[in-house]
């Protein structure tokens, strides 16, 4: 029997479905513990949980909420934008391949491929836990920095795959904060870019 950890299938720790499947290609958002009012959360919750509106419907609301710039939007201080995207970089290669990514205000993207032995809760709570207590350090606060529950999607296929990079790439100028995506600093457009320079 194998030491490495098993994919769990689909699985809940709260009111979102999560689907670790191995070494496939997921989708993650992770926002900031201020970034949506609890009391706006609990309503289009309830909307979900009684059918009133679809899971696509409840994830599409919470993104358009997040580009708003709603809450402290702490990952505006540079210091800290940079903290968690050198914390993604730092493990592509050894727990996933990581493929695009966005730091944006309150929120973050990213599209990665878990490394056989390492799952996607595992990832997600090693990237919270960590740039949690450095920011709150850079800040000189304490508490909680992200929501407890993050946002994931498995790739199916080429096509959702494309999609997905130029959705996470483009957020900063659907969310106009710049004009093409390679201008926004702290992105995979830009690192991409800039990489040899």
């Amino acid at each position: 029997m194998s030491d490495l950890p098993q994919a769990k299938g689909w699985y809940g720790r709260g009111y979102l479905p999560h689907f670790d499947g191995g070494e496939i290609p997921q989708f993650i958002t992770i926002r900031l513990a201020d970034s949506l009012p609890q009391n706006v959360l609990e309503r289009w919750q309830e909307e979900l949980a009684h059918d009133k509106i679809t899971d696509a419907d409840f994830r599409r609301r919470i993104e358009h909420y997040l580009d708003q710039g709603y809450g402290s939007c702490a990952l505006t201080d540079g210091r800290i934008a940079k903290m968690v995207q050198e914390n993604l970089l730092h493990f592509n290669g050894v727990k996933y391949r990581l493929h695009a990514w966005v730091i944006m205000p309150n929120h973050i993207h990213f599209l990665a491929v878990p490394k056989e032995g390492h799952t996607l809760a595992e990832i997600i709570h090693s990237c919270k836990s960590f740039t949690s207590h450095e920011a709150n350090k850079i800040l000189n606060l304490s508490g909680r920095f992200w929501f407890p529950e993050s946002f994931d999607r498995y790739i199916r296929t080429y096509d959702h795959f494309e999609k997905t990079c130029a959705y996470i790439e483009n957020n900063p100028v659907k969310a106009r904060l710049c004009k093409r995506p390679s201008d926004w600093p702290f992105s995979s457009a830009h690192f991409r870019l800039n990489k040899d320079t």
